[in-house]
């Protein structure tokens, strides 16, 4: 444990901070997930909507890089055009 009292801040503050970005990746993944299983393209375009605006959301609060964000998504719209 910290002896000084900004470390013990800064313990809290990264501890606040690994929750809340667990919590953000967590709902990623199930988004992503989505739009992989989803089985009509109405669903997956819906679903890939979704998932855009997390990615974009996590790579401009920099808990995902925005290269993986952009490659992801793209992945994910060649993903949804094989589907029509």
């Amino acid at each position: 444990m910290p002896n000084v009292r900004s470390a013990e801040k800064r313990a809290r503050q990264n501890l606040r901070r690994r929750d809340r970005n667990r919590h953000n990746r967590t709902r990623l993944r199930t988004a992503i997930k989505k739009v992989r299983q989803a089985t009509t393209a109405g669903d997956a375009r819906t679903a890939l909507t979704s998932a855009e605006s997390i990615l974009d959301r996590l790579a401009r609060k920099g808990v995902i890089h925005r290269n993986v964000a952009g490659r992801t998504k793209a992945r994910l719209h060649a993903h949804v055009s094989r589907l029509h």
